[in-house]
């Protein structure tokens, strides 16, 4: 996909990451819930951790997430949206 198709966060969300932080599958947390997120920010230490992790992936979630093809810019503002 183009990066234009990912101009920012929520673009990125909707392509990508919405199938299993919507709902919370696999025990993904779920977009914008604080308390879900918070324990995992404070683990990471921080939104490059997150980004860290989102590369490489976690329990059911593979490396990149959905999105083989993002720039860290385009997960990083994809964190940012759930975390919002």
């Amino acid at each position: 996909m183009s990066t234009a198709v990912f101009a920012d966060g929520e673009a990125v969300y909707n392509k990508a990451c919405v199938t299993c932080h919507a709902a919370g599958v696999a025990n993904a947390p779920k977009t914008k819930d604080a308390a879900a997120w918070a324990p995992r920010m404070e683990a990471a230490g921080g939104i490059d951790g997150l980004l860290a992790i989102a590369k490489s992936g976690k329990g059911a979630m593979p490396p990149m997430g959905l999105c083989a093809t993002c720039t860290d810019d385009e997960l990083k503002a994809a964190i940012e949206y759930m975390l919002k």
